[in-house]
């Protein structure tokens, strides 16, 4: 059966528009049932318009709590019925509802520590886009990359999928670095959704 995906994003929906290439070349079973943008100005909206897949704009804001902007996002995807929920640069934490515990998916532009070692130095609230790759230049790392782990209601937390590796050169600016960084995005998404499948959902251990 066709996995429906729902898709949150807050920026330029470049994870969106790869996750739609890879389904058009038949490289992935699923079907992207939904997009959610938490930005009402962001570029990925005119992405998601461009497929022809349906749009909501579900701001925190405009919720009022917390609690309203987590339910407003969970009707959403229960109405178009998603199996699975992905976080392709969405920005805002919400409240991961019990229906779809173990449902939600999120990608890192860094290597997360694994589970039970909370966000790690490139993690948590704030580290997102180019903020994660100077943070990495500025500590000299040797390595950087991406991590696909299950989302939960804390910040770049929850049971790791997989990740990618590249090397961080003495050149590298963070453009160039989370230029190497999105090439394994691209990559490892699909990858991990393939994994979801096969696992049929259950997280690792």
């Amino acid at each position: 059966m066709t996995l429906r995906l729902g898709i949150l994003i807050s920026g330029g929906g470049t994870t969106l528009q790869n996750l739609a290439d890879v389904i058009a070349r038949k490289e992935l079973d699923a079907q992207i049932a939904c997009v959610i943008a938490s930005n009402p100005t962001c570029k990925g909206i005119q992405r998601a318009q461009n497929l022809h897949l349906p749009v909501h704009i579900i701001t925190r804001k405009d919720s009022g709590s917390l609690e309203a902007f987590s339910e407003r996002i969970a009707h959403i995807l229960r109405h178009h019925s998603v199996d699975l929920a992905l976080m392709a640069g969405f920005l805002s934490l919400w409240q991961i509802p019990d229906d779809f515990a173990g449902r939600v998916l999120n990608i890192h532009p860094a290597l997360l520590p694994s589970a039970g070692g909370g966000p790690g130095k490139y993690g948590g609230k704030g580290m997102h886009g180019h903020h994660v790759h100077q943070a990495v230049l500025a500590a000299g790392e040797k390595e950087s990359g991406c991590t696909v782990h299950f989302a939960d209601n804390t910040y770049d937390t929850g049971p790791i999928l997989l990740q990618k590796k590249v090397p961080v050169l003495p050149s590298d600016t963070p453009d160039s670095l989370a230029a190497r960084v999105f090439e394994q995005e691209c990559l490892a998404y699909p990858e991990a959704i393939r994994l979801y499948i096969e696992s049929k959902g259950r997280p690792p251990k």
